[in-house]
């Protein structure tokens, strides 16, 4: 057996409490320190959380940047109306602050890196391809990037949406592409990973040769596990959303199909979250008199979105601009049947043979193609239990973090020249 490699990971966000990308951020962290010995450079923000909990077997070291982060962050919730919108520019704020995080771990680790005691360095999160890394230049081992997802382009029949999600910096994106150290993040790079084809291609062509398939999602086995005893062929299906209920989600897609379907009003929808469209859902609701059929539940933790879940047919999640998917990861390690707009994180996830795919269009084209969609899996159980099980069977090889953290370190080996062949995550058969 080899030795463990000795990784110095960066993970601004990394947190086990709060949801999306800090907590995507501590399980792979954790995942990673079963297999290597690793050490965490997390912001200070995340200690309360992270000293209860720890981050496995890995060491950790909090880095203060509050003299800058601070107030930007004030800066960007009086720009952005709150914290619910505005993601670009939100990430157009973070650039200075995340400079001074690596500028804050560099300081503390310069001697141990120039002094060999670590093999890799890893920039685990934040997980946006237009936020450079200093630390790919300053770094005298090999550095490693990502997982990244970005460069999703807003499709062109929702600009309504785009407005009211508040995405005013989108015209003027690409301007990080001249920003410092943006070149020299992917030229020092010696391993990139790139969530799904729309991150891929908006990459620069210099990093071709050292960029890798890798989505950022991942699941818990122990939170999202199928129910074996789930009846195969039920009188009434249950169909679940799950997600922030914001504009771009497009929960109003499956009341709609349920008001206009007497096939799906014999069976119900669940919609767990909250968000800025939880009232206009609530009203379309009442307008349709579905009350019988679509309940509303509020928003729910992790372990009860597993549950529910487990206790479904179908997950049906018509969002049009999602970048990493990992609602729809977790559904499919429930068994879920996954109903999806052919576009970004979903559309990368589900295929023919785990899940359904509907074009994108205009919301009244998406909302007929959901509505077939749903009817014909209605009317046949045994088809959403066929695509339910091919769809763990995916998450179950590909997803699970202990999965993820062993094909990471094949990247980490591939970076450091000790393997030739790139690796490949869609192959089940990378690992150690």
């Amino acid at each position: 057996m080899p030795e463990p490699l000795r990784v110095l990971i960066l993970a601004d966000d990394c947190n086990p409490d709060w949801p999306s990308l800090p907590v995507v951020g501590y399980k792979a962290a954790r995942a990673l320190a079963d297999l290597a010995q690793v050490t965490v450079a997390t912001h200070v923000r995340n200690r309360v959380q992270v000293d209860r909990d720890g981050i496995g077997k890995a060491s950790v070291v909090y880095l203060d940047n509050e003299y800058i982060a601070s107030p930007l962050f004030k800066l960007g919730k009086i720009i952005r109306g709150g914290q619910d919108a505005g993601w670009t520019t939100k990430i157009a704020l973070t650039y200075p602050s995340y400079l001074a995080f690596e500028w804050e771990a560099w300081k503390k680790f310069k001697k141990q890196l120039k002094a060999g005691e670590f093999d890799v360095v890893h920039r685990l999160t934040p997980m946006s391809p237009t936020l450079a890394s200093p630390m790919a230049r300053w770094s005298p081992v090999p550095f490693v990037l990502g997982p990244i997802n970005g460069g999703l382009k807003w499709p062109r029949q929702f600009q309504g949406e785009r407005a009211r999600e508040k995405e005013w910096l989108l015209k003027v994106r690409n301007a990080y592409r001249l920003l410092p150290y943006y070149r020299s993040t992917y030229r020092r790079s010696a391993a990139i990973l790139a969530a799904f084809k729309h991150t891929i291609d908006d990459l620069p062509a210099c990093a071709r040769d050292r960029i890798i398939d890798y989505p950022e999602v991942g699941v818990d086995p122990q939170v999202f596990a199928a129910d074996t005893e789930r009846d195969a062929n039920p009188q009434r299906m249950t169909f679940l959303f799950a997600g922030r209920l914001t504009p771009l989600k497009l929960a109003s897609v499956a009341v709609e199909a349920f008001a206009r379907s007497e096939i799906l009003r014999r069976h119900r929808l669940v919609i767990v979250g909250e968000g800025t469209e939880s009232q206009p859902l609530r009203d379309q609701i009442a307008k349709h008199k579905l009350e019988d059929c679509v309940q509303m539940p509020g928003w729910k933790t992790q372990q009860e979105v597993g549950q529910l879940m487990r206790q479904a047919d179908v997950f049906v999640f018509p969002s049009i601009r999602d970048l990493g998917a990992g609602a729809v990861a977790e559904a499919m390690a429930c068994g879920l049947c996954c109903a999806v707009v052919d576009y970004g994180g979903p559309g990368g996830l589900i295929d023919a043979v785990r899940g359904i795919k509907v074009p994108m269009g205009t919301q009244a084209q998406i909302t007929d193609h959901f509505l077939s969609a749903l009817e014909a899996l209605a009317d046949d159980p045994q088809r959403v239990r066929r695509l339910g099980d091919a769809a763990r069977a995916y998450a179950l090889n590909h997803l699970t973090w202990d999965v993820k953290a062993r094909k990471m370190i094949e990247i980490y080996r591939w970076a450091m020249g000790q393997r030739t062949q790139r690796p490949d995550f869609h192959n089940a058969g990378e690992t150690t």
